[in-house]
């Protein structure tokens, strides 16, 4: 179960933003409102975000939109309800309409001192609550050409570590009853989503099913072979065992 002590103690955060003026000024203006928060990192595009979540777990992440692959959106979808969110943006008035909806804070561009120092308050407060689940809110704020992109990350819970995995490290996905196993050429970790909940996300043009319950990544394919029976197998290039290939799903190898 979440629980915090006070807010000052545990009173942690991560600034995401690509202008070093406006980052800058953030944390300043921070400093100014509340004296005890410990800003642990500073990121100033979606990779550095999301390792410095993995290194610091910081509680409150103030997370700018529009900053470098993977966008403000994305990171905010892959890190979860691991962090407090307050989004830091120039949107219009109608997608200030879903933050206020949603459970996230937002803070807008040019920032005021005034509303930042309304955020602290209501930050302060939610120290005490588990952070909410923002995907939600991410899919309604997201354009719609951007919900239709393919995965191009992995978040895994590794003991107390968040793991990032890009999608092209993987080698090949395999069903594990509500889990999925993501194996990559030299280590292996389970995921909570179900494999058929993966293919709606993944590039059908990379990733191909071999198996009701094996999807694997072209890229990694050495060679398709026959055993005695006809039966098709995929051999890798990074890992040793090979992947048999149902009858359903081998009408693609053999038409090469």
């Amino acid at each position: 179960m979440w629980s915090r002590s006070t807010a000052d103690k545990d009173a942690t955060a991560l600034i995401v933003e690509d202008e070093p003026a406006l980052r800058e000024e953030l944390r300043e203006i921070l400093t100014g409102l509340w004296p005890e928060l410990d800003i642990v990192a500073e990121a100033q595009n979606g990779i550095d975000a999301l390792r410095m979540v993995a290194e610091h777990a910081p509680a409150i992440v103030f997370l700018d939109i529009q900053i470098p692959e993977p966008n403000g959106l994305d990171v905010a979808r892959l890190i979860g309800d691991r962090c407090h969110v307050v989004f830091v943006t120039a949107y219009d008035a109608h997608a200030v309409d879903a933050f206020e909806k949603g459970a996230a804070d937002y803070i807008l561009k040019p920032i005021a001192e005034s509303r930042l120092a309304v955020t602290v308050e209501r930050l302060k407060q939610k120290l005490a609550q588990h952070p909410a689940d923002l995907v939600s809110l991410v899919e309604r704020l997201q354009p719609a050409q951007a919900r239709t992109q393919y995965l191009r990350w992995i978040t895994a819970s590794v003991g107390k570590s968040l793991r990032m995995i890009t999608i092209d490290e993987v080698v090949f996905f395999q069903s594990d009853q509500k889990y999925t196993r993501v194996v990559m050429a030299d280590s292996e970790v389970l995921i909570k989503k179900t494999l058929k909940e993966l293919l709606n996300e993944l590039d059908p043009e990379q990733f191909w099913q071999i198996h009701r319950s094996t999807v694997v990544n072209a890229l990694e394919i050495a060679s398709i072979e026959p055993n005695m029976a006809g039966q098709l197998s995929v051999k890798l290039k990074s890992r040793r065992e090979q992947l048999p290939v149902s009858e359903s799903f081998a009408k693609r190898f053999r038409q090469m």
